[in-house]
């Protein structure tokens, strides 16, 4: 670890992939007066580092030609040809490029361009005032990115292997990772699809300048309630189903939920109130606690691996009836393998059920929900039952 007066920290900005969800090169995307890549480079370049690496893949030369990415002071570009093998061959190509001197190395993806320079140096100064080994942002209790990586984790980093990111080796430095809160919806604001795209673009071209989106998200997020009601009479009552996140799957388990008469709350950083059926409650800050009692509380995280083990913390914290996680067996393992290692308890993650749903042979995002709230009705069911046979009492001999 360096000390304070030779603290250097490098980012490498990840822009080999394919874009394949996209159709084309997301980093040329344009938005307002630049690109996706343009936007996230400028801001890496007006934070505190000491080196700047760009890592290109797929497309490198299209982008090499409309980008003036050689005009960028410190830049330093480098090609990864393995790019198809996935996101680690790009890290490993990254961290080889840094200064040897380098003491710690932000990873920043370049499908981010809303990430604040002030966002950035604030992760740095956690990092230079700590014994830190890995410093990840949070946005209302939501993980975002990017995050930093201390030289000491490096090798451990250039090890893996695949499509995977740094957040792979997270689970066995639990002890040395720092969170810290800031002010910036941009950590959880990346560009997947073409939705993505457009909402982001719309709000770049309405812009007065480069900044105002994400103040006026800021400003949003500040206003809007806790917790947001659209429409359910009496919220503390009934049974209640939360469903994180807002992909296909979330939103189907959404509209069976009300269908079976629950309570209905998503639980998202970013979804707004008119994109939810009428009834269904909005909370915008990753904090269970905040929710009223309820006798019968159901959730399920299906956030695509974004706010995965917090939100399962969060559902252990305030003894929900079930717990399920959409994810692969794979996937599952690992992040209660994690919660296991950060402390939770092997009896409170066996109720977690992970892959959630039962056995019928779901494929689409509307057979996977199915499947899932038939889980719920059966657990809901067996919870009747219990509290039937609590309030019936055996008749002694000679009592009526």
């Amino acid at each position: 670890m360096s000390t304070i007066s030779n603290h250097r920290v490098g980012a490498i900005v990840l822009a080999a992939g394919r874009s394949t969800r996209m159709g084309e090169a997301k980093q040329l995307l344009r938005l307002g007066d630049s690109s996706v890549l343009g936007k996230t480079l400028e801001s890496v370049c007006a934070a505190g580092v000491d080196d700047v690496i760009l890592v290109l893949g797929s497309s490198a030369q299209t982008i090499r030609q409309q980008l003036p990415i050689s005009g960028i002071g410190g830049l330093k570009v480098v090609v990864n040809q393995d790019y198809e093998q996935g996101m680690a061959s790009s890290l490993r190509e990254g961290l080889s490029a840094l200064d040897p001197q380098t003491d710690a190395a932000l990873i920043v993806l370049a499908d981010q361009p809303f990430v604040r320079p002030e966002t950035l140096d604030r992760i740095i100064d956690r990092h230079r005032g700590s014994n830190a080994q890995i410093v990840i942002p949070l946005y209302k209790g939501f993980r975002g990115n990017p995050v930093l990586l201390d030289r000491s984790v490096f090798p451990e980093v250039m090890a893996l292997d695949g499509d995977v990111g740094c957040r792979a080796i997270f689970g066995t430095h639990l002890e040395g990772i720092v969170k810290v809160e800031v002010d910036d919806v941009g950590i959880l604001l990346d560009i997947d699809n073409k939705d993505d795209y457009e909402r982001l673009r719309r709000f770049a071209q309405s812009a007065e300048d480069e900044w105002a989106f994400i103040e006026a998200a800021n400003r949003e997020a500040r206003a809007i309630p806790v917790l947001e009601d659209t429409g359910v009479e009496d919220p503390s009552r009934g049974d209640e189903l939360i469903v994180v996140g807002r992909e296909q799957i979330a939103m189907a388990l959404v509209k069976l939920g009300q269908l079976l008469k629950f309570t209905v709350t998503v639980v998202d950083p970013l979804l707004e109130v008119s994109a939810l059926p009428p009834g269904v409650r909005l909370l915008k800050t990753l904090d269970f606690s905040v929710l009223p009692e309820k006798p019968g509380r159901y959730v399920v995280v299906a956030s695509r691996g974004k706010f995965d083990e917090e939100a399962i913390e969060q559902a252990l914290q305030v003894q929900s009836a079930y717990v399920g996680l959409v994810a692969n067996k794979k996937r599952a393992q690992e992040i209660l393998h994690s919660l296991e290692r950060g402390g939770a308890s092997p009896e409170k993650l066996a109720t977690v059920r992970a892959p959630a749903g039962l056995t019928i042979g779901a494929d689409t995002p509307e057979e996977i929900a199915l499947s899932i709230a038939a889980e719920i009705v059966s657990r809901h069911a067996e919870t009747r039952r219990k509290q039937v046979r609590k309030t019936l009492r055996p008749i002694e001999p000679g009592n009526p």
